[in-house]
């Protein structure tokens, strides 16, 4: 069996506290409007790209759209062409960068962010409502030729469901990670593993596998279970360097990137544990450091 691979870390984190980039709503999508952004953001993915040539890894990138779906990309002043104009440039951009390291295989995963606020979710969107919502977003991210979409920190089942039919409907393999908060629960208070029964029993069980991110190893490990199927639908993992919750992240003006060599062995710790987890990369308060430290205990 191959070993685990790579996936890219906190690219707002880098953008906003290694460069002072301003990134209103954590969007850094608008970046790719501009030639300044846009070299940053490619500087972000060649780090990581050599990396995995390093380790000799494969990879999986993730394109900078977290934030571009109606709601959010309103905010930034950008309507539904604009948007699939960006989400489209967005998978061609990654794919131009990944091109520049023939030797590493590269999959490109369009990246989608849930509807509303991943760190203090309110109103809760049906299946039905999310499928509608999110295929605009996703026929994108098929017209521009990406690998797979992967939808992260998403705080409830109902949404994943209907962004897994919209992804099937497309005909694109999809992920759907969850985050979770200091107790190991959804922010929507459900169990982490009833919630990917839950979008598994509601779609066939659709999803390509499921991820956590947007969540330290010790918020999480107690809630995945060896031996359990559920647990065993779990191969992504991006976890935060902090331990801080999601209320304390959203509101600190400071950087908590925790210690890149603890992390990896909390990684690691996680691997022998559950084999099953074979996409590894970081999310807040994590960059290139962070993935050089799991990669080198991890692949």
């Amino acid at each position: 069996m191959p070993g685990p691979a790579l996936t890219d870390t906190g690219l707002e984190t880098v953008l906003v506290f290694r460069h002072g980039m301003d990134l209103p709503d954590f969007a850094s999508f608008p970046l790719l409007d501009d030639p300044h952004g846009r070299e940053l953001i490619a500087a972000y993915y060649r780090d990581h790209l050599r990396i995995a040539a390093e380790l000799g890894a494969a990879i999986v990138l993730e394109t900078p759209t977290w934030r571009a779906n109606p709601d959010w990309g309103a905010r930034q002043g950008y309507d539904h062409e604009a948007l699939d104009r960006i989400n489209q440039d967005a998978v061609a951009f990654v794919r131009g960068v990944a091109d520049e390291f023939a030797d590493v295989p590269v999959t490109v995963s369009g990246n989608l962010g849930p509807r509303g606020d991943a760190y203090a979710p309110e109103d809760v969107p049906t299946a039905e409502d999310s499928q509608r919502y999110h295929e605009a977003q996703i026929a994108s991210f098929v017209a521009a030729g990406a690998d797979r979409v992967t939808v992260l920190t998403i705080t409830h089942a109902a949404e994943a469901v209907g962004i897994v039919r919209a992804a099937a409907a497309a005909e694109i393999p999809v992920v759907v990670s969850f985050t979770t908060e200091t107790d190991g629960r959804l922010p929507s208070g459900q169990g982490l593993l009833d919630a990917v029964a839950e979008v598994d029993a509601a779609t066939g069980a659709a999803a390509l596998f499921y991820g956590i991110n947007c969540a330290h190893p010790d918020h999480f490990s107690s809630a995945l279970h060896a031996g359990d199927a559920r647990t065993a639908r779990i191969q992504l993992l991006r976890a935060n360097a902090s331990r801080m919750s999601h209320a304390e992240l959203d509101e600190s003006e400071e950087l908590d990137d925790g210690d890149p060599d603890e992390l990896a062995g909390q990684y690691r710790a996680l691997l022998e544990a559950h084999p099953h987890l074979q996409i590894l990369g970081g999310c807040c308060g994590t960059d290139p450091r962070h993935l050089h430290a799991i990669g080198r205990s991890c692949v």
